[in-house]
């Protein structure tokens, strides 16, 4: 896992007033907490953060005041129209601890031959890593699986130094058989009326 290094900056000004006009220079307002510290209101740059966001759990290595700080993301918040950071909160991490965070589940393969349907049970797997080694996703194959089969949390191969945080027969995807549509009672399908005529 990669660290990605982002200079902030600390902030004195709260309040939405103080955010607007934060967002208004393409920054992001954010707070730094754990490790029983005092939070640590700070400014992100916008783009950097944003692209930093896109890997999963990423690690990212703060300059505040030319002091570096571990963090990774614990809560985003984005505009539900345009899509645009809104707010950040970043969890305090140090090097050799263990954090519990959630990674992607990616399937791949194919089904059994039939008209079967993959039911993601959970999208992401809860786990506890070292925080400088946290996974980025846990791929699943599912070749060959047909209906009433499951992939349970044990059966998904963790990357070393990363342990489950849900019970070991957690379902995390399984495989249902499509359901084929049927007429409302009392409403003839277009075939059997086809027939009658």
């Amino acid at each position: 896992m990669s660290e990605v290094k982002i200079s902030a900056a600390t902030r004195s000004e709260f309040g939405k007033g103080a955010a607007r006009r934060i967002r208004r220079e393409d920054k992001v307002p954010g707070v730094l907490y754990g490790h029983g510290s005092d939070p640590l209101h700070l400014t992100l740059p916008g783009h950097d953060l944003l692209m930093a966001l896109r890997t999963p759990n990423v690690l990212i290595a703060l300059d505040i005041d030319g002091k570096t700080e571990l963090a990774i993301p614990k809560s985003v918040q984005r505009d539900p129209l345009k899509g645009f950071l809104e707010h950040v909160d970043l969890l305090l991490v140090k090097r050799g601890e263990q954090v519990t965070v959630e990674i992607p589940v990616h399937t791949e393969g194919e089904l059994a031959p039939g008209a079967f349907l993959l039911e993601h049970v959970l999208n992401a797997l809860p786990v506890e890593a070292e925080a400088t080694h946290i996974p980025e996703s846990v791929t699943v194959s599912i070749e060959g699986l047909a209906a009433g089969d499951s992939v349970l949390a044990k059966d998904i191969k963790l990357p070393k130094g990363t342990t489950l945080t849900v019970e070991d027969d957690t379902v995390v995807l399984q495989v249902l058989a499509a359901q084929a549509e049927e007429a409302p009672e009392g409403e003839e399908t277009v075939e059997e009326e086809a027939a009658e005529a």
